[in-house]
């Protein structure tokens, strides 16, 4: 079975246990459970497998609490930045889960166990909380003790019969695309809900290669916006770990979300040493203004939130938006993510962030902040892409990248409006896409009907209107018509139908000729 086939067939099994044992469960609500079930394994292993160190005569599920030192404990917390003991590991509990009449008071008490283990430790931020929306009382369970742990025992033992091959080979690869794999089906099938968050992997792809293009290193990766951090992780996926130098950052203002993104980074493999994922609201309480500046920032933001904005008149001082002189639109908060970005970008780096296509040509406020963004040149790239890519909604947003290195006043405009394939409710970018997009961003080239890089003057000329239509004029798909050749045809038609009058008038003629 090949790598595809392989992925393929586990992600099958892992949405058939979602829905079987989600029964009367809102799926988006016990997608929590399955989840956290996930990486409860994931972690289980990770951990067993780091004490036994490649030694198979060592089996840490086989060995009894009491004989852990404190020194044992100690040095893994310092390195894993956890510890479980193996009466924990998510194999032994999952072997009993049937038989346990305490599951759900048992899972809880382990749960609690491996977040308080980091107390104390560099990496105490990063585990508290992590299981927080595993709650096993809740009544979304069962209405008896009895049905709660029926319910925990399913999911369980579900996750338990998943098949993901040597953990030192696949192991982590495969935990981590099943973990996204369900996150992004239950945001397909929750509407607004779930994929206000998720950004599907083939836009993730597109943002990090423009995020980090030609860079052969970054001191580290930021995104203002994280959710489930999809985008971040894209970054990983497509380019050396070495290139990333510092770590993954991000901040997410939903608890839940913030959950899920600091999971993500565990299951990818990414030690908690080398990821710092805030929780609280970017725009009033931002985080890492100590870590900054960043060389890759990548986001999609909410669009077209509200936010305090004027009504808070201490945020026109703020280091971030003071620059353009004036704040966001209070129904519109578009643009607060975009000048925090570029805030934190630092001076050799990009920042790439999906866009509303709104504010690139509406009045106002939004208007002043474009000018501010093309007077100062930090404007390198507007795309365009297809509608209907992202769950929840059918908007066809633009990427806007921002960059403070660029050598010219150009900005480019790339209309990939019209690359896209049609896959189910959605549709995706292929690969090929993407590398048509970074191939002419990459060169700066004029397309026609695709890209083109427009002068400073025409912008301002504009009234910097940045709406990608505005400069790349689209193909006329229309049919072409040859007036000539029809112009032929209708003669001859004409001339066939004169024929055919005469030719019925002398029939007519004879048969009255007769008749007399």
């Amino acid at each position: 079975m090949t790598s595809t086939q392989q992925r393929a067939e586990l992600q099958r099994q892992i949405w058939q246990i979602a829905n079987e044992v989600r029964g009367s469960v809102d799926g988006w609500d016990f997608k929590q459970y399955v989840l956290g079930t996930l990486f409860y394994r994931f972690i289980s292993e990770n951990f067993a497998s780091y004490i036994e160190g490649g030694d198979e005569s060592v089996k840490y599920a086989e060995l009894k609490d009491d004989v852990i030192t404190a020194e044992i404990k100690d040095d893994a917390i310092k390195t894993k930045g956890y510890f479980i003991y193996p009466s924990q590991l998510f194999a032994n509990v999952a072997a009993n889960a049937n038989k346990n009449e305490n599951l759900n008071i048992d899972l809880a008490a382990i749960f609690s166990a491996i977040e308080s283990s980091a107390n104390g430790y560099p990496s105490e931020m990063d585990i508290k909380g992590l299981f927080a929306d595993f709650d096993t009382t809740s009544n979304r369970l069962g209405n008896t003790v009895a049905d709660k742990n029926s319910r925990l025992a399913a999911v369980l033992k579900g996750v338990a019969g998943l098949r993901f091959g040597n953990f030192e080979e696949s192991h982590i690869d495969l935990f981590g695309d099943a973990y996204e794999f369900l996150i992004s089906n239950y945001a397909a099938n929750a509407g607004k809900s779930g994929g206000e968050f998720f950004t599907p992997q083939h836009v993730s792809k597109l943002i990090a290669q423009l995020a980090m293009h030609q860079q052969k290193t970054v001191n580290k990766i930021y995104d203002p916006a994280a959710g489930s951090g999809s985008l971040l992780l894209q970054a990983k996926k497509h380019f050396d770990a070495h290139i990333i130098e510092e770590g993954f950052f991000g901040q997410e203002i939903n608890h839940t979300t913030y959950n899920l993104a600091r999971m993500n980074m565990f299951l990818h493999n990414i030690n908690y040493d080398k990821f710092n994922i805030a929780l609280g609201n970017t725009l009033l309480d931002p985080h890492f203004g100590d870590d900054k500046p960043f060389d890759a920032i990548v986001s999609n933001p909410p669009y077209s939130v509200n936010w305090i904005g004027s009504d808070d008149p201490t945020l026109i001082n703020d280091e971030r938006f003071a620059p353009a002189s004036v704040l966001a639109p209070k129904s519109k908060a578009d643009f607060a993510f975009v000048l925090h970005a570029l805030s934190y970008l630092s001076s050799k780096g990009r920042a790439a962030i999906v866009c509303f296509p709104g504010i690139f040509y509406r009045g106002g406020a939004e208007q002043k902040i474009r000018q501010y963004l093309v007077d100062n040149n930090y404007v390198e790239t507007v795309i365009s892409l297809a509608p209907n890519l992202f769950f929840g909604t059918s908007i066809a947003v633009n990427i806007l990248v921002l960059s403070k290195h660029k050598t010219d006043s150009l900005t480019q405009f790339i209309d990939a409006s019209s690359l896209f394939k049609k896959e189910t409710n959605n549709n995706t970018l292929t690969d090929d896409h993407i590398t048509q997009i970074m191939a002419v961003f990459d060169d700066k080239a004029d397309v026609e009907h695709f890209a083109k890089s427009v002068e400073y003057a025409a912008i301002t000329a504009n009234d910097y209107n940045l709406s990608v239509s505005s400069y790349v004029e689209a193909k006329d798909t229309r049919e072409v018509i040859d007036i000539q050749k029809l112009n032929a045809e209708l003669k001859t038609t004409v001339a066939k139908i004169d024929q055919l009058r005469a030719e019925i008038d002398t029939i007519v003629a004879e048969i009255e000729g007769a008749a007399a």
